[in-house]
């Protein structure tokens, strides 16, 4: 008599997690309307002492692998004043065969409503593969100012990323109208390619500014003159500016006067602090 013998892979453990966040305004001041959390995506609300609102999203496991999956919806409604950050960056970790680690994030802003989207840095490991998307739906005079900046390594801590796979697609529409859509993906051998003068130049932190207001081409001369040395472009309500740097240290140095100058004097979150 013969047996069969049949092998079982193990089923790894992921992480996953939905958080909504709703604000409305009562004609005097921004107000939270709805909190839904579930599984590792949680939201805290910091009282700022500013007359916006402010969110901060935590990823109670620590960082991701592939597989783990986040999703985060917040709506402003007319009126609404908000900032959203993270509460520290997001680590991508070595991925095993299979999908990557995904976050989908999903904006709506209602008239006359300004939020600024201002997640830390995603710091990516060797090995690592990474999905992001964010859907931003605006009404026509609605402010919107996003920042996405991700490290390939830490210099400090000796760690090189010689292979990974890491892709951000953003699409904005403004009254039901696509404005902007851009895709960042690097896949493969990452520090080669970053080493190429016309791609990084060595660098392994980069990071995407985009701000949609009107008049938003008003802030690129002072922007240019504050900062030069970085690539920027406004047209039709858009002021998009990419930036690259040898470590997170000093992308940080960069971005945060970039992001102040064009936060409209609100004060940026405690987790921006140099």
């Amino acid at each position: 008599m013969y047996s069969a013998c049949v092998l079982v892979h193990p089923q790894h453990q992921r992480t996953e997690g939905t958080a909504k966040l709703a604000f409305s305004h009562d004609g005097t001041a921004t107000r939270l309307d709805r909190l839904y959390q579930e599984g590792a995506a949680k939201i805290r609300l910091p009282h700022s002492g500013c007359r916006h609102a402010e969110a901060v999203l935590i990823n109670t496991a620590g960082g991701m692998t592939g597989g783990d999956r986040l999703i985060w919806r917040i709506d402003a409604a007319a009126g609404v004043e908000a900032v959203v950050t993270t509460q520290a960056c997001d680590k991508i970790y070595r991925s095993l065969d299979g999908p990557p680690a995904t976050v989908e994030t999903r904006i709506s802003l209602g008239a006359g409503a300004r939020l600024d989207w201002l997640p830390q840095e995603t710091i990516l490991f060797d090995r690592s593969a990474l999905k992001c998307s964010l859907e931003v739906a605006l009404a026509a005079d609605a402010v919107f100012l996003a920042v996405e900046a991700a490290v390939f390594g830490r210099e400090a801590m000796g760690e090189t990323v010689e292979r990974a796979a890491f892709h951000d697609r953003w699409r904005i529409h403004r009254q039901g109208r696509l404005i902007f859509a851009d895709d960042l993906r690097f896949e493969g051998p990452v520090s080669a390619l970053l080493a190429r003068s016309a791609v990084g130049g060595r660098a392994r932190a980069l990071a995407t500014i985009l701000l949609v207001a009107p008049h938003a081409e008003r802030r690129l001369e002072p922007l240019h003159a504050a900062m030069p040395g970085f690539a920027a472009s406004a047209f039709d309500g858009k002021l998009l500016a990419r930036f690259v740097a040898r470590d997170a240290y000093n992308l940080r140095q960069r971005l945060v006067p970039a992001l102040e100058l064009l936060s409209a004097g609100q004060r940026l979150p405690k987790a921006w602090a140099l």
